[in-house]
C-alpha cells in the first residue's frame, strides 16, 4: 500500500456536483454509480474535516437559457435539460453533511475552474493540495481534476469515491489522470498529518 500524506492545512477535499440531478434515483441524470459512492464521499469528507482540511463541493447549475446561443457547447442537447437552476436536482444530497465554513462553488461547464471563483478561494486559503471525489469520473471530476493540475495544484483522485455511468468510464478517466497530470489513491491510502 502507498500511502498519500496531506498538510490540511494545505488540502482541500473536493466534492464534485454530488447532486440530486445526479446521485438520486429521480434525475434527470441519476447513475447508480454515482449514487453507490455517496457513502464514501461522505466518509472521506467527515476524514478530512476531522483533521483540518477544507471541503469544497461544486454544484452544477444551468440558467434555463444558458445555451440558447452558444456556438457549440450545448450541454442540453448532449444531455438533455438537467440540473436547470433553481431545482430540486441542484441540491447537493442530503447524506452530505454540508456545513457554513465548507466552500460551495456554483459552475456551469464540465471544469469548476471555469469562470468561477474557485482559483482565488483556494489562493486565498493557501490550499495547494486537491483531493477529488464526487461524480462523473469522465466528465466533471476529469475536466476540473485536468484544469487544477494545469494551475499546478496536485490533484489526486480517490478512485473508491468516485462514480460514473460505465465501469470503463471511471478506469478510462482514472488511468488518464493518473497518467498524464495527477495521482489516483483509494480512501484507505490518505492520510492527514
Amino acid at each position: 500500500m502507498t500511502e498519500h500524506a496531506f498538510d490540511p492545512d494545505r488540502t482541500a477535499v473536493v466534492v464534485v456536483d454530488m447532486q440530486n440531478g445526479f446521485c438520486h434515483p429521480e434525475g434527470s441524470l441519476h447513475a447508480p454509480g454515482s449514487e453507490a459512492v455517496v457513502d464514501d464521499v461522505a466518509a472521506l469528507v467527515a476524514d478530512a474535516r476531522e483533521a483540518g482540511a477544507s471541503v469544497v463541493y461544486t454544484r452544477d447549475v444551468h440558467p434555463p437559457e444558458q445555451f440558447e446561443d452558444t456556438h457549440y457547447y450545448d450541454e442540453f442537447e448532449r444531455w438533455g435539460e438537467h440540473v436547470v437552476e433553481g431545482t430540486w436536482e441542484t441540491e447537493l444530497v442530503d447524506e452530505l453533511d454540508v456545513r457554513e465554513d465548507d466552500h460551495v462553488v456554483e459552475k456551469h461547464t464540465y471544469d469548476a475552474f471555469h469562470r468561477t471563483e474557485l482559483e482565488g478561494w483556494l489562493d486565498a486559503h493557501g490550499v495547494d493540495d486537491l483531493v477529488f471525489c464526487g461524480t462523473l469520473a469522465n466528465v466533471c471530476v476529469l475536466h476540473t481534476a485536468g484544469s487544477a493540475g494545469l494551475r499546478d495544484y496536485r490533484p489526486v483522485l480517490v478512485e473508491d469515491a468516485i462514480g460514473a455511468i460505465e465501469d470503463e468510464h471511471k478506469a478510462y478517466a482514472l488511468d488518464h489522470a493518473d497518467w498524464l497530470f495527477g495521482e489516483v489513491t483509494t480512501r484507505e491510502e490518505i492520510r492527514f498529518e
